[in-house]
């Protein structure tokens, strides 16, 4: 069993910023030379958050819309009132989507469906520098 862990930078223009991660991810798991195993991406942060999706701009539009719907930019949140920053819903968001995910590797690639791409969504309200962290365990 051998185990590996890499980061990704990655800018980000943030308000929603979706980003298709999975071509670097796939690229660690073949750096690792990984045949079958576990995957795990983390995003450090709570303002940004990992999810899949077809990444398509009808998709991607359509996940933006339903964030907003979710959690609107334009609402009271307590977040903002004690820190000033305006990112309340920025936290709500990322909490929403969750900070990681975990992809079986069968025969050294992801097991991701034919129009399934991993996605980091930045909710906070400004560009940032973001990271991944990407572990791979297996033989």
């Amino acid at each position: 069993m051998m185990t590996t862990t890499q980061e990704i930078l990655l800018d980000t223009c943030g308000n929603l910023d979706v980003l298709d991660v999975t071509d670097r991810v796939q690229a660690v798991v073949v750096q690792a030379g990984v045949a079958n195993g576990l995957l795990t991406v983390f995003v450090p942060g709570s303002t940004a958050g990992l999810t899949t999706i077809e990444y398509e701009a009808g998709a991607v539009s359509d996940l933006r819309a339903a964030i907003e719907r979710l959690v609107p930019r334009d609402i009271h949140y307590d977040h903002d009132r004690r820190w000033g920053d305006g990112n309340g819903h920025s936290h709500v968001r990322a909490a929403l989507l969750g900070p990681d995910l975990h992809i079986p590797i069968v025969a050294g690639r992801l097991s991701l469906g034919t129009w399934q791409q991993i996605v980091l969504v930045d909710c906070d309200n400004r560009s940032r520098h973001r990271r991944l962290i990407v572990s791979v365990i297996g033989d």
